[in-house]
């Protein structure tokens, strides 16, 4: 090795780590080296006659590391140092290290569990957390416990927190020193106005950097979009002897390696997204510009779709960018954010296994034959977002009904697609793989329609469709297009159907779309969201859509893509889905069950019909959600019964609670059976629920509950005075005559009862929870004033000897 790097000093350590613990987790900042010495120095050790894979989360890195190494060893690529990325490899048999991108580790080892031939394996770069790298690291350490005890394990980063790895691992954690140069941050003064676009503020960061700095200028931008926005505001105000280099995944690339390659003449600037971040040295680059945004899939559990969003750099990203400005000499890194600012940046970016799409990971841990709780993860998956992703594998029949793998989930994995993709190729015609690889790519056709069939059009024949529209395809997408249809066509028997909506709705059956009532083009999807076209969109009256892009709105998706489908073409390719219900439900709308035989599709109503013969038991089913709705609504008789049983529980723990609350969340216990003909708000309304609420308490608790808290009070006369249980404590109003001779208080359930004593004209006079204390003390006072206003009627001095009455005294004769 002709030069040295920091990672040199610590690599001794990594090898004995290596020999006394077959793993090992290193850390190393940016510049170190580390991705392509530590292969080089365990092929050096001979600690390992096989094959030495190390993993990289982006072709483009993985050829570069490739191609520094076979330089540092004086060879031609694809001697003892080859690679291998998607649709292209270079490998002999003298390969020793073998760079490969994360998913080919995935297919070797489902392939092939032992690993045969390959010694070690490197994850590089594992900070990014990918999917493909956490399924890899746990699978290998499987692998390494039951079958192969002597595979070398090595986790590499410059960001990683290794602790939680290192412990997964049962490995080492060994720290290389910094970066080869110094690099000078720079902070705005104050943040970027609200009215500022990006683009623009970076362009003028670019300029300024330009002007005060040497050396070439790397910029991060978060998508193709801001970097295409970016180079045009740039044309015609840099240097004329500085170039200008867009870097990003989608592009050619042959083009990747020109922005990568050295500048011959003068400066360059390169805009590049995340792709620059990690394990690219660009020659040259004294300058990051850093615009402190990044662009991730984030899946959306309420949409069930993964969306692209816009987000802030975590400030291990900005640490990583800022690093790619001392890899040659010192340097410089402009950001377009203040001081104040970043402390408020979050300290790594979310793992991609707890923000993105489960589907094709689960189907990967279904492959294996394990499942994900059995399986050692850094950080477990979500339980709700695999249920999810279980769901849809189950929906194209790559699961059985106990989540095991079927034949045909075994042959979805084969295919280098997302499971829906892959279903498609599998059951499509000859128009399965153009289509599968230009729904997998960025829009061809951004500003058209949603038709989904003009951008197969325009993909299939580019220049007959350019003269049929005068709208150009995006030529570089289209050419990628094409190019990976071709390498799909081998996995298609080309015997399915044709017809582009058919075929995205094989991919996307829980997508299909039925309009809605109204004039808005409004559409209920089989999977049961809502979703919407443009208002103007040449499709916005037909009936049955499939949906192939959408924005992922929780409440209502705005579709993208999308193709018209006929009725025939669903029913012939999903004959065995579509099936007739019977459906009693209550309408919110209508205040009724409705009771419905319905033919449907997932949540889509095909037909409609009137179920005149509805059973009793349904509608009753159906009307409890109208009581929920409504409330329990109790008579009077039903309050004081509920009053009743109430005081009963506060002496009797045991004894049923007819509490509102619980009421309404038994329903189906003790109202169902006796709903009989309540099919509406207003059968409800009228419908008393005393008696359903007595027979739920039966005989033996009803005369339990008479005697305790009866009903009524008995006079001495025999009269029945209603009790009152609204209040705090049991009341009756009666005649202060009618109660001579009670020397007793009445009590209910232990709890005195509240009497009004009413004077003969039914007004009241006192108010007593003691009648005894009455009758000797206040009664003397009261006796005086009932005599002067009701001289007819009798006032004993004694009334506890009196004989109860509501009769005035007998005339004399």
């Amino acid at each position: 090795m002709s030069f040295s790097l920091p990672i040199d000093a610590i690599l001794p350590e990594v090898i004995n780590a290596l020999r006394d613990d077959k793993r090992v987790v290193l850390q190393a900042p940016p510049g170190a080296g580390k991705t392509t010495r530590v292969p080089l120095a365990i092929l050096s050790a001979g600690l390992t006659d096989g094959r030495i894979l190390m993993l990289e989360p982006r072709r483009l890195a993985a050829r570069a590391a490739a191609e520094r190494m076979a330089q540092t060893l004086g060879e031609p690529l694809g001697g003892r140092v080859g690679y291998r990325i998607k649709g292209q490899s270079k490998v002999s048999k003298d390969t020793k290290i073998e760079v490969v991108t994360e998913g080919i580790l995935t297919r070797m080892l489902q392939s092939d569990p032992e690993l045969p031939g390959v010694g070690a394996v490197i994850f590089d770069e594992f900070h990014e957390r990918s999917l493909n790298a956490d399924l890899g690291l746990a699978l290998c350490l499987e692998v390494a416990e039951a079958l192969r005890d002597d595979l070398l394990l090595v986790v590499m980063s410059a960001t990683l927190d290794a602790a939680p790895v290192a412990d997964l691992m049962g490995a080492p954690v060994l720290t290389s020193q910094g970066r080869s140069y110094p690099v000078i941050e720079h902070w705005l003064p104050r943040p970027i106005g609200k009215t500022q676009r990006l683009e623009a503020a970076t362009a003028d960061l670019i300029l300024n950097a330009l002007k005060t700095e040497e050396g070439s200028v790397l910029a991060f931008l978060p998508g193709e979009g801001e970097i295409r926005r970016t180079l045009a505001l740039l044309k015609n105000q840099i240097p004329k002897d500085t170039s200008l280099q867009p870097l990003f995944g989608a592009m050619d690339f042959k083009d990747q390696r020109a922005a990568i390659a050295p500048c011959k003449d003068g400066r360059k600037v390169v805009l590049a997204t995340s792709i620059a971040e990690t394990s690219l040295t660009i020659e040259g680059i004294r300058v990051v510009v850093d615009a402190g945004m990044s662009r991730r899939a984030v899946f959306d559990p309420a949409s069930g779709m993964a969306r692209l969003v816009t987000t802030k750099v975590s400030k291990a990203e900005a640490h990583q960018r800022a690093g790619r400005a001392g890899r040659m000499a010192p340097g410089a890194c402009y950001k377009l954010w203040t001081k104040g600012e970043d402390g408020a940046l979050a300290a790594f970016p979310p793992p991609e296994i707890d923000v993105g799409d489960l589907t094709a990971f689960a189907l990967e841990v279904a492959l294996w034959g394990s499942s994900a709780d059995t399986l050692r993860f850094v950080s477990p998956p979500h339980k709700g977002r695999l249920a999810e992703a279980h769901a849809v594998l189950a929906m194209l029949n790559a699961l059985d009904d106990r989540e095991r793998i079927t034949a045909h989930g075994r042959a979805l994995a084969q295919v280098p697609l997302h499971p829906r993709l892959a279903h498609m190729v599998a059951l499509g015609g000859q128009n399965a793989p153009l289509l599968a690889a230009l729904l997998a790519e960025r829009d061809v056709l951004r500003g058209a329609s949603c038709d989904l069939t003009l951008r197969f059009d325009a993909v299939r024949d580019p220049a007959a469709f350019q003269r049929a529209h005068a709208f150009e395809p995006h030529r570089p997408t289209v050419q990628r297009i094409q190019q990976e249809a071709k390498r799909l066509a081998r996995n298609t028997r080309g015997t399915g159907p044709e017809n582009i909506a058919l075929l995205a709705a094989l991919a996307y059956p829980d997508r299909i779309g039925l309009r809605r009532a109204g004039d808005a083009p409004r559409y209920i999807l089989a999977g049961g969201k809502g979703a919407r076209l443009p208002d103007a969109d040449p499709m916005a009256q037909a009936r049955l859509i499939i949906a192939t892009d959408l924005d992922g709105d929780p409440r209502e998706a705005r579709i993208r893509q999308a193709a018209t489908l006929s009725e025939q073409n669903l029913r012939e390719v999903f004959t065995d889905q579509i099936a007739w219900h019977d459906v009693c439900q209550w309408s919110r709308r209508e205040n009724r069950v409705e009771a419905r035989q319905q033919e449907r599709f997932g949540a889509l109503v095909l037909d409609n019909r009137v179920w005149r013969d509805a059973p009793a038991q349904d509608i009753a089913i159906a009307m409890l959600e109208g009581v929920r709705q409504l409330g329990l609504l109790p008579t009077k008789a039903a309050e004081r019964l509920m009053a009743r049983a109430a005081l009963m529980r506060r002496a009797h723990a045991d004894f049923p609670d007819l509490s509102e609350t619980q009421l309404m969340d038994t329903l189906e216990t003790w109202l169902l059976p006796h709903l009989t003909g309540v099919k509406t708000a207003s059968d409800w309304r009228r419908f008393d629920i005393t008696s359903a609420l007595q027979a739920h308490l039966g005989w033996d608790r009803m005369q339990a509950l008479d005697r305790a808290v009866p009903a009524h009070f008995l006079t001495p006369l025999g009269r029945k005075i209603a009790i009152d249980y609204d209040g705090h404590q049991p009341c009756i109003a009666v005649r202060l005559q009618e109660l001579f001779g009670v020397t007793q208080h009445p009590t209910v359930a232990g709890t005195p009862v509240q009497i009004t004593l009413l004077s003969p004209a039914q007004r009241p006079v006192q108010v007593t929870e003691d009648l005894p204390g009455f009758w000797a003390s206040s009664y003397a006072d009261v006796r005086k004033d009932m005599r002067g206003q009701y001289p007819k009627h009798p006032w004993p001095e004694d009334p506890t000897a009196a004989d109860p009455t509501l009769r005035a005294k007998p005339r004399r004769r």
